[in-house]
């Protein structure tokens, strides 16, 4: 079998069985998260359940530029992971990341509801503490195994952890922003009954938030794909370290939201840049030295 007909199926496997993943993983935080509360929670396949339901209610658009840059936010952010598992440039995976972060930021903006400007505000911030942790990283795997292309990186001899602790330990914390969990769940929550409502997605109703749903769990396979390539090399036992890490992030993510409190944006700018430059750069830094 040629190598770019594995990149091909790996890139439908993603397209297909992502939203899947993505929404039993959702479930699983579900239950979890209520098992820690002392709650015996939901189903496991709760989040399919309603998603079904929302894509059956009536579509109520503020405006059809809306539901254009909502469909543009999932084309972007599938479009993000088809990169990244079809070994593909870090880089590109994470600019197109970005651009679909922009619009859902566009969506927001477009309904000029009260509490979706606030939403898109915190939004804002938001981006602006996680994304140079993020571009960092990419920098991280480059210095850590000297190509940003995920196909070569995975064909390292050594996994990208051993070089990029400090860039691992900057990405899983900034994780905790874009997964929208506390403390940093500024622009939008899971629990409606916080100050913000919900935030950007406030007017989103029926199939609109249906795909917002289906994208954030299309992100999120894509963010813990990038948790396991720390861990990946040549060697196939390390696909299987990956997968052990991944759970422990995913658990250590949700630990996190169940034992914190939201913070202000100022205090999450301060923690993200503080970890970025001190996790992020003194990693950057050595590296730097061992290959000068």
């Amino acid at each position: 079998m040629s190598e770019n007909l594995i990149r091909m199926i790996v890139m439908l496997l993603y397209i297909v069985a992502g939203p899947f993943i993505g929404g039993i993983l959702d479930g699983f935080d579900r239950k979890i998260s209520a098992r820690m509360q002392g709650r015996k929670g939901p189903t496991v396949l709760q989040p399919f359940y309603d998603v079904l339901k929302l894509t059956q209610k009536q579509l109520l658009a503020v405006n059809k530029f809306q539901l254009l840059m909502v469909m543009s936010y999932l084309f972007f952010v599938i479009l993000s992971g088809v990169l990244f598992f079809g070994g593909f440039d870090m880089l590109l995976c994470f600019f197109s990341l970005s651009t679909a972060a922009m619009f859902l930021i566009l969506a927001s903006t477009s309904t000029h509801s009260p509490f979706s400007t606030i939403g898109t505000h915190r939004e804002l911030a938001q981006m602006m503490s996680y994304e140079p942790m993020v571009l960092l990283t990419a920098v991280g795997f480059y210095l850590a195994t000297g190509t940003f292309q995920v196909s070569d990186i995975i064909q390292a001899k050594v996994p990208a952890i051993v070089y990029a602790p400090g860039f691992f330990i900057g990405f899983v914390f900034i994780l905790t922003i874009k997964f929208r969990k506390s403390p940093f769940d500024l622009s939008t929550t899971h629990h409606a009954h916080q100050e913000v409502v919900k935030g950007v997605t406030t007017e989103m109703v029926g199939i609109e938030y249906a795909i917002t749903t289906l994208t954030e769990w299309y992100e999120n396979v894509f963010l813990l794909a990038v948790v396991g390539l720390f861990f990946i090399n040549s060697n196939p036992i390390s696909y299987l370290v990956a997968i052990i890490a991944v759970f422990i992030v995913y658990f250590f993510e949700i630990l996190i939201d169940n034992t914190s409190a939201r913070v202000k944006w100022q205090l999450m700018l301060k923690m993200a840049w503080g970890v970025t430059i001190v996790a992020g750069g003194l990693n950057l830094f050595i590296l730097e030295l061992i290959n000068f």
